[in-house]
C-alpha cells in the first residue's frame, strides 16, 4: 500500500485507489517496487496463466499451490493495475500457457477479465475463464460471506483453471 501510494503521489494523471476490507496475508516484501501499469509474475508456469488483482492474488497464490499437487503448473500474475493494463506480460504468460484464468473481486464486466479479453482477442486469442462477480447487484455482509457467496476463491479459481486447461 505504501509503495503504491508513493507510485500515485509521483504520477502525472487521474488515479483510483481502491482499499478492500478482507485481511489477507502479506506477502509483498517491504522493500517491493510499484510501477504503475506493470504486472508483477509471482509463480512461473507452463499449463495456465491465472492474473488475478487486489484480495484474489492471495487466492490465485492458494489455487496455484492447489494445483501444483494436481501435476497442473500455473503462471501467478498479480496485476495490480488495469488501466493501464501490462499487455505485454500477459502475452508474454499466454504464449507459454495457452490459457487464461482472471480473478477479481469485481463485476466480470468492465474490469481486469474484460480487459485481458479485449488484449487477447486483438493479439493472441486463447481460452479464458473469469471468476468475478456475474453481473449481479452487490448485497451486504461479511468480506469473508461475500467472497464465498460471490465464488471469489482458491476453489474457484482451481475450478476455472481445470475448465480453461480442458479447452486448450
Amino acid at each position: 500500500t505504501k509503495a503504491a501510494t508513493i507510485a500515485i503521489a509521483e504520477y502525472d494523471g487521474p488515479v483510483y485507489l481502491r482499499f478492500g476490507r478482507p485481511k489477507v496475508a502479506n506477502f509483498t516484501p517491504a522493500d517491493a517496487k510499484f510501477e504503475i501499469g506493470k504486472g508483477d509474475v509471482l509463480t512461473e508456469g507452463t499449463d495456465v496463466t491465472i492474473i488475478a488483482t487486489g484480495h484474489l492474488v492471495w487466492e490465485a497464490l492458494q489455487a496455484a499451490e492447489a494445483l501444483e499437487t494436481a501435476g497442473v503448473s500455473a503462471e501467478v500474475i498479480g496485476m495490480a493495475t488495469i488501466k493501464p493494463l501490462d499487455e505485454k506480460a500477459i502475452l508474454a504468460s499466454v504464449s507459454k500457457t495457452g490459457c487464461v484464468v482472471t480473478a477479481e473481486e469485481h463485476n466480470r464486466f468492465g474490469g481486469l477479465g474484460e480487459s485481458v479479453a479485449q488484449t487477447l482477442v486483438t493479439n493472441n486469442p486463447v481460452p479464458q475463464e473469469f471468476v468475478a462477480v456475474n453481473d449481479s447487484f452487490g448485497e451486504s455482509g461479511t468480506p469473508a460471506q461475500l467472497m464465498e457467496k460471490y465464488g471469489l476463491n482458491a476453489d474457484a479459481i482451481v475450478a476455472a483453471a481445470q475448465k480453461v486447461i480442458a479447452r486448450k
